[in-house]
């Protein structure tokens, strides 16, 4: 299952790349399937790890995944799937999206707040490292996110707050 989970994130995001390396997108959710791979987890959790930016970044349903890989891993993928990026809500600026988001997941599952956090550490250097201007906003946003993902794996969310701390002193020195 593991397998065809990649295949089938592989073939949803074939035509995209990574926003600063240009490398293809498919790279993230392998890396962020492989950190998942390393605390205790489930076949269904490495399945969604793979599959967790699939809804909100191609045309791919979450109907279609829950058809596609069954209940368990389709309702991992919902729940981290951000709600705000999959309906339009232009009322709402980003701020005030990703407060809303920051609250919705805190109340998911510890094995989606595993893998979110396993997200967020494979994110955080690679922003940093292109978009300085951008780093400053979203290392704020990541703070208040990873605070709500506690109870996810202890190892990834301690390895989440050593990378954002890493990621400020970065950004601090290229400041001086």
């Amino acid at each position: 299952m593991e397998e065809e989970a990649l295949e089938f994130a592989r073939k949803a995001h074939a035509e995209q790349f990574r926003k600063y390396s240009n490398e293809p997108y498919i790279v993230h959710p392998i890396r962020v399937a492989e950190l998942v791979k390393t605390v205790s987890h489930s076949h269904d959790m490495v399945c969604a790890a793979y599959l967790h930016d699939v809804v909100e970044d191609t045309p791919v349903s979450i109907d279609e995944i829950h058809a596609e890989f069954g209940q368990g891993i389709g309702d991992l993928v919902d729940e981290l799937t951000d709600e705000f990026l999959k309906i339009n809500y232009p009322h709402f600026n980003r701020s005030s999206r990703k407060q809303r988001e920051v609250e919705r997941q805190a109340g998911m599952s510890r094995e989606a707040k595993t893998i979110k956090l396993a997200d967020v550490i494979d994110n955080t250097l690679d922003i940093v490292k292109n978009d300085k201007g951008f780093a400053r906003k979203y290392l704020r946003e990541m703070e208040a996110l990873v605070k709500v993902l506690s109870e996810g794996d202890e190892l990834l969310y301690q390895k989440a707050l050593q990378e954002i701390e890493e990621a400020k002193r970065v950004l601090r020195e290229e400041e001086n």
